[in-house]
């Protein structure tokens, strides 16, 4: 009984958090560098729901911190992780040009 109310519980929270992860608009260019994607933007639209506002993760270490994600991985691999996913996180909630704005802006999280 504990473990199928676990799995209930943990899987109403995957819901969530994918439901949570997505959506904003389109309103994510910087027009006051002359264009290009905001990563600042970008990541409060798409992914402050879950890794916080202030990019220290929550949810019981589901969600990481993010505060010194670059000291950990490389823009590459950040990208990577943003395209196809990892864990909890949804492949695909940003794209391009996008992804890799975002990525560049974090590597730069020491």
């Amino acid at each position: 009984m504990k473990k199928k109310l676990f799995g209930l519980l943990v899987g109403a929270s995957l819901v969530l958090t994918l439901a949570a992860c997505g959506g904003g608009g389109d309103d994510t260019k910087d027009t006051a560098s002359g264009g290009g994607a905001d990563p600042e933007k970008l990541f409060s639209q798409k992914c402050s729901s879950c890794h916080g506002a202030d990019l220290k993760g929550g949810g019981g270490g589901s969600f990481p911190d993010l505060t010194q994600v670059g000291s950990r991985l490389s823009k590459d691999e950040i990208e990577t992780v943003i395209l196809n996913g990892r864990n909890a996180m949804p492949k695909g909630q940003l794209t391009g040009d996008d992804a890799s704005a975002v990525a560049g802006w974090l590597a730069e999280k020491k």
